[in-house]
């Protein structure tokens, strides 16, 4: 599931991915304009932003990597926490 990012769309002009797609079974599927909210990782996007984002001034990129490597990390051992099912099901609306 793909939003209409430009670069999401180049399987018109390239046809690297699309042949790939093609040769693995996969249908790349686009959400209308203005509607990421249709696809499903968008939820966990919203989680990583309020986690590791929200209220924070890292000094550096490399900083707010780390932070965000170790959301991922926690958030695979705990996929089950409360906190982080009541963030994802605000923002799974679809």
């Amino acid at each position: 599931m793909c939003d209409n990012y430009s670069p999401h769309l180049t399987i018109k002009q390239c046809r690297r991915v699309a042949d790939w797609a093609e040769a693995n079974n996969v249908e790349i599927a686009y959400t209308p304009t203005n509607s990421s909210w249709l696809n499903r990782i968008e939820a966990q996007f919203t989680a990583l932003r309020y986690f590791t984002l929200d209220g924070t001034d890292h000094a550096s990129h490399k900083e707010q990597g780390s932070m965000n490597r170790r959301y991922i990390i926690w958030r695979n051992r705990h996929a089950d926490d409360r906190r982080l099912r009541a963030v994802v099901d605000r923002a799974n609306v679809a």
